[in-house]
């Protein structure tokens, strides 16, 4: 007796279809000359079945790009932001991997779009910050709440403006492309601003 098709197994096939196409569209075509239409022909399926799921190719590419990261996470088999006592060796570690995810075509395509769709979309901005954003900030406010606890930060530092004054430096230099996105750059940021929020009767 012939198996009964898996519904779920098909519809999460053709979900994944139409993510890793909006994927590579956007890094072949750019946003603005990004569609639906384009994306439903890369991933085999039918306009229908691309509005049954988003509203836009906005949300289409949020989507994928939370997948895309997801799956960046489980190959690097992530365990969560690092804590080895060090601050700045870990704080070190995490912006280098930034680096290397801004300077990578895969990941340097979607989040720019996904930027500039923000900024003009509040709905989608107010999403992309929710679900991307959020979530990567609060693991560096927790780092810094255990380095602050144990009394290697000032007890006043303020963790969201620490946190936005290592990670803002290097998403502006990466958006606007001041200047080369390296290694020795994010080592910097961490030296500097570990500097003026260090807790001084520690050192």
């Amino acid at each position: 007796m012939p198996k009964t098709p898996d519904a779920t197994r098909r519809s999460d096939r053709s979900r994944r279809a139409i993510l890793d196409a909006a994927l590579a569209l956007v890094g072949e075509v750019g946003y603005n000359k990004l569609t639906i239409e384009a994306i439903a022909a890369r991933a085999g399926v039918g306009k229908q079945t691309i509005y049954r799921w988003w509203p836009s190719k906005a949300a289409v590419l949020l989507d994928a790009s939370l997948a895309l990261f997801g799956d960046a996470e489980t190959e690097a088999e992530w365990t969560g932001f690092p804590d080895t006592g060090d601050l700045a060796a870990d704080l070190k570690h995490v912006l280098r991997v930034t680096v290397d995810q801004f300077n990578d075509e895969k990941y340097d395509a979607p989040t720019r779009a996904l930027t500039a769709a923000g900024a003009t979309d509040p709905e989608l901005g107010a999403r992309f910050t929710e679900q991307l954003l959020e979530p990567q900030l609060a693991l560096y406010e927790d780092r810094l709440r255990a380095a602050r606890k144990a009394g290697q930060l000032a007890p006043d530092a303020d963790l969201r403006l620490t946190v936005e004054m290592l990670v803002g430096p290097l998403t502006y230099r990466w958006l606007m492309r001041t200047a080369p996105l390296t290694h020795a750059y994010a080592d910097a940021l961490v030296d500097r601003v570990l500097d003026g929020v260090a807790n001084v009767t520690a050192r």
